[in-house]
């Protein structure tokens, strides 16, 4: 272990027993540790010593040891004694004040840790990597204005007259985007729970264990939420206020003159960009497509060459798995896909701030620290003409 790493350590141990007198086993690990850290910095000296005995013209330079720029981790360090004790010191607390939840418990995550669990949170759920996402600062309401000038156009006018037609003036639309808090608690409700024992566990990658299951937790609401979600208490999913292609999907499985009416239902502007979407019971019953030689209609390549799996084209546009998606349905009208220019159709809005709520206090008497996880963000359509949705029609 490093000097820093043993520090860390022995201030754990010191936070958990802030209140009371420290066990004989934290004694024992305490002063391990301290000899631990005597040993390290005893070598850290040695090794100065070393590099000055070999330094050009050292009989008559004096021996200085140049380190390579010590990356400031001190955050990182005092966060991970916090998950691990439930105690905070003085660095932590700083994380607090720079939160608007201070009072509640709430610390702000380092920007290491909090860029650890955004790259979770987009990994969960196709559609969200597909469209435009923003992170803001602060969670206020976004608002932009909207039109939709293509049914004018301009004329021709006679010499010295007016014209005898024209267009409209413009009208203006509004688009929203707000802030909805998505938690991650445990069993009923309830914070997650995690024995002190664990979390004494130097074996264990505590820290990455408790971050991980929290922000899958947010990951899979927020994936349903974005292509799903109804609007007004929930973001406006992707499913949700966009127009429905016309005149197909009503067999047993899509057929290629449907996928071929879909793609022609989009105007030519949006499709450069374009892509489907639909979950992947979906995708083996367009997999199941064959022409009158045998060969699948969805093919690996634009070219239909290459034989990887990485990197599916259907009708020479890619392909967004995203299980949040409705199952294809005969009979139904399932909403279970969507084609289009999905990066120009829908928006994703993520607050770059997330709070890990961390409370030693109510469990203690059981041995457990209790964690909630809060992340903040929205999505909405902000170009419904970009792509259409695709639903079972009831032959």
């Amino acid at each position: 272990m490093t000097i820093e790493q043993i520090i860390a350590k022995l201030q754990a141990i010191m936070a958990e027993g802030e209140t009371r007198s420290l066990t004989d086993e934290e004694v024992t690990e305490y002063e391990t540790l301290e000899g631990q850290l005597k040993a390290a910095q005893k070598t850290q000296e040695l090794r100065s010593r070393t590099a000055a005995y070999v330094a050009p013209n050292a009989s008559l330079a004096a021996g200085v040891h140049v380190a390579s720029p010590k990356v400031d981790n001190t955050l990182d360090q005092a966060f991970e004694a916090l998950v691990r004790s439930g105690h905070a010191n003085a660095d932590v607390t700083e994380l607090r004040a720079q939160g608007s939840t201070g009072s509640a418990g709430g610390y702000t995550i380092p920007e290491t840790m909090r860029n650890t669990i955004t790259n979770r949170l987009k990994a969960f759920g196709g559609v969200a990597n597909a469209v435009e996402t923003i992170t803001t600062g602060t969670g206020e309401p976004i608002r932009w204005p909207t039109i939709d000038d293509t049914a004018n156009s301009g004329v021709i006018a006679a010499e010295g007259a007016a014209p005898a037609s024209g267009g409209a003036d413009l009208v203006f639309g509004e688009k929203t985007l707000g802030a909805f808090k998505y938690t991650a608690p445990g069993a009923s409700q309830l914070p997650l729970r995690v024995s002190l024992e664990l979390l004494r566990d130097s074996a264990t990658n505590i820290e990455d264990l408790v971050f991980s299951k929290l922000s899958e937790r947010i990951a899979r609401k927020q994936a349903t939420d974005f292509v799903n979600g109804a609007g007004t208490t929930l973001p406006f999913g992707i499913a949700t206020g966009t127009a429905v292609a016309t005149n197909t999907f009503d067999n047993a499985a899509p057929t290629y003159a449907d996928l071929l009416s879909v793609v022609h239902q989009i105007d030519p502007a949006y499709r450069d960009g374009a892509s489907w979407t639909f979950n992947d019971y979906t995708l083996s019953l367009i997999e199941g497509i064959v022409d009158l030689n045998g060969r699948p209609l969805l093919n690996n390549a634009a070219d239909g060459i290459n034989v990887g799996r990485s990197n599916q084209y259907l009708l020479g546009y890619p392909v967004v798995i995203d299980q949040a998606w409705a199952n294809y349905a005969d009979a139904g009208t399932n909403k279970f896909g969507a084609f289009g220019n999905l990066k120009a159709g829908y928006i994703i809005r993520r607050v770059q701030d997330l709070t890990l709520i961390v409370n030693p206090y109510s469990r203690a008497n059981e041995g457990q620290v209790e964690y909630t996880l809060q992340a903040w963000a929205d999505g909405t359509v902000q170009d419904s003409y970009a792509f259409r949705v695709l639903q079972n029609e009831v032959s």
